[in-house]
């Protein structure tokens, strides 16, 4: 029997703060818990079809980075484990299994910091037309999915559910956070990105460009949400690497190319996936699992 997409989660007891693209958050005793569903979102629009068990993808790869960096950052993961969660929660500890972060709350920064290592989506389109990405400039001539000379830190605006988020120069999220802060998230970011490129790189995996979200608490910055993964990240396979044109790839781009195929302005609602489309996309997130952690699906 084909598993089937958790959507949206409904847990009696907890209370409901919001959902996100992706996640359901719930306050428990004045601590998070991000339970992630299955959803996908494509073009910032949330798909009507979710991707079967990608939730516990996400959330395994998210507490695998956490752990592997936090000697450069402090995050916001309390555990994963549904034995270390509050009582409220136990009658739904086998819904909450493997897809569920406890975490510190946190004042989310309304900035995401993008990493781009390769020139690709709406930084390749921004380098075509205009020779830079975000303002700052980049060596002419390259091609699609070309590696930059150096990583490069391109923050982007968040925008409501439905609406295209926007990239900002750097000094647009000066203004918006204030410089001590914005400082501090770029050369973390970079720093992060730099070590979990080349990690990911020994391992057959090249992450052209990522996006971090930080947050505050008791007055230090904090690694939140997600980090690292198929959802917020583009992995290519170094394997058949070749820039020129778009790349085979372990994420949701799979799915983008899909869409692209459509008569679909990009706006909600989105189409429904083809079963073909769903596991396929299934498979490559749990591929990508595999191969950075070392570890199947739990």
């Amino acid at each position: 029997m084909a598993l089937q997409a958790v959507f949206e989660t409904k847990f009696s007891g907890l209370t409901l703060l919001g959902r996100g693209k992706v996640r359901d958050i719930y306050e428990v005793n004045d601590k998070l818990l991000l339970v992630a569903s299955d959803r996908l979102s494509a073009f910032d629009v949330v798909l009507p079809d979710g991707i079967p068990e990608k939730g516990k993808v996400l959330t395994q790869i998210s507490a695998f980075w956490f752990r592997k960096l936090a000697d450069i950052v402090p995050n916001h993961m309390i555990s994963v484990d549904v034995m270390d969660f509050p009582p409220a929660t136990k009658i739904h500890e086998e819904a909450l299994a493997g897809r569920s972060m406890l975490c510190v709350m946190a004042k989310p920064l309304p900035v995401e910091c993008v990493v781009r290592g390769y020139l690709s989506g709406s930084g390749w389109a921004e380098y075509r037309e205009r020779g830079e990405i975000c303002g700052i400039p980049v060596p002419g001539g390259l091609p699609e999915s070309a590696r930059l000379p150096e990583p490069i830190f391109t923050p982007a605006t968040k925008e409501e559910k439905g609406k295209h988020d926007m990239n900002i120069p750097f000094a647009k999220m000066v203004d918006i956070v204030g410089k001590e802060i914005a400082e501090n998230a770029r050369a973390i970011s970079l720093e992060i990105y730099r070590r979990a490129a080349d990690y990911a790189r020994g391992r057959g995996i090249i992450i052209a460009d990522t996006k971090f979200e930080f947050g505050v608490a008791n007055g230090k910055l904090l690694l939140i949400d997600e980090v690292l993964t198929p959802d917020s990240s583009r992995f290519w396979p170094t394997e058949g690497y070749h820039p020129g044109g778009t790349q085979k790839s372990f994420d949701k781009q799979f799915v983008r190319d899909y869409l692209l195929t459509l008569p679909w302005n990009k706006t909600a609602p989105g189409p429904k996936l083809p079963a073909d489309v769903i596991v396929k996309t299934a498979e490559k997130y749990r591929e990508a699992l595999k191969i950075l952690t070392g570890r199947d699906l739990e």
